[in-house]
């Protein structure tokens, strides 16, 4: 119990420090000072696009947006002088003389919700979005982990678990309790053999009553799906992988073909091999130099990771960073500040 105390301690602080930095960054904004931190532009990421629903233990909670705020968040931008303009459409936006700043929706996985919530919103606003496509989601063959454990962790008091070293018994009767286990069985995906340790959570899930193959099925849009997402003008779809592993701890070979091989099944749909690819997590332990230098030798103009920041004509195409949009903060001060890029050069700042 007390460990897992203290991990919401830590994550209620983090989520404070956040919320405080937001603030100071949308003052700033507000004031005209730190202008420059703007940058060219942004690309945003998004995941869920839903109307909420409360659950007691809500772990990824982060990564779910209401339409009413991403509707929020486009008139914000809008008004903040934002061009919102076409992934496809960025190295030309870099490149061109024109400099008022642009944005880009992104949003990963391939979510029902992105076409059953999101879409109407961007019609609504007639703006321009790609959606990043995991292969393995789309053809059921693939589970979504950390949806497997949210939904484990809600109807366990305890349950047994092998990291590695024989079954144990994990304690999840209380918050606390169900945020460390989540925390600790993420740790064990994201630091071991990531297949083997979803199919050691897949068993534990099989075990009481969970089938982690109708999550997928239930969350993301099949075939059909995208074919009717893509029916309007305004989106396209990407690369996301085969099986949304982290693509720096795999060999050349299997990072390769996960890369490729998403592209193949995106270009079965729409026609077209995609021009853009989103990196798994893309952050800097799931993304090598190596997998930008395989993203671009395979043909995509961008590649993007979720490594915050804003855009410049320096950038590297293959290593383009991104804003996410986060259910803990959906206020539109809040898109104001991360739209100013004051957040990020006050944490670089912090970091020289």
């Amino acid at each position: 119990m007390k460990h897992g105390f203290a991990g919401l301690v830590r994550y209620h602080a983090k989520r404070t420090a956040i919320t405080g930095g937001l603030e100071a960054a949308h003052l700033l904004a507000r004031a005209r000072l730190m202008g420059a931190a703007r940058g060219r532009g942004a690309i945003f990421t998004l995941h869920h696009v839903r109307p909420k629903v409360p659950r007691a233990f809500d772990p990824n909670a982060h990564l779910e947006i209401t339409p009413a705020f991403l509707e929020e968040a486009i008139v914000t931008l809008k008004r903040d002088g934002y061009r919102l303009v076409p992934l496809d459409d960025l190295p030309a936006c870099l490149a061109s003389a024109d400099n008022r700043p642009f944005a880009c929706f992104t949003l990963d996985d391939g979510y029902r919700n992105n076409l059953d919530h999101a879409l109407p919103v961007f019609e609504r606003h007639g703006v321009p979005f790609t959606v990043f496509v995991t292969a393995g989601y789309l053809d059921r063959s693939h589970t979504l982990w950390w949806e497997t454990i949210a939904d484990l962790l809600s109807v366990c008091g305890r349950f047994r678990f092998d990291f590695g070293a024989g079954e144990e018994a994990v304690a999840s009767d209380n918050l606390a309790q169900k945020q460390a286990a989540f925390d600790r069985i993420a740790a064990y995906v994201h630091g071991s053999d990531e297949a083997h340790a979803l199919a050691t959570l897949n068993k534990a899930a099989h075990e009481h009553g969970i089938d982690p193959l109708a999550i997928t099925e239930r969350l993301t849009l099949d075939e059909e799906g995208l074919r009717s997402l893509i029916r309007s003008p305004l989106a396209s779809l990407g690369g996301h992988t085969i099986s949304h592993r982290a693509l720096a701890r795999l060999g050349d070979d299997e990072a390769r073909r996960e890369i490729s091989a998403s592209a193949e099944r995106v270009r079965t749909i729409t026609g077209r091999r995609p021009s853009s690819f989103a990196y798994p997590y893309g952050d800097r332990l799931a993304v090598s130099p190596r997998d930008h230098l395989l993203a671009a030798e395979l043909g995509f103009a961008v590649a993007v990771t979720t490594q915050p920041g804003m855009l410049s004509e320096a950038a590297n195409p293959h290593a383009l960073p991104r804003i996410s949009l986060n259910g803990h903060f959906q206020a539109a001060r809040y898109v104001t500040a991360l739209g100013s890029g004051i957040p990020f050069r006050l944490l670089a700042r912090r970091a020289g």
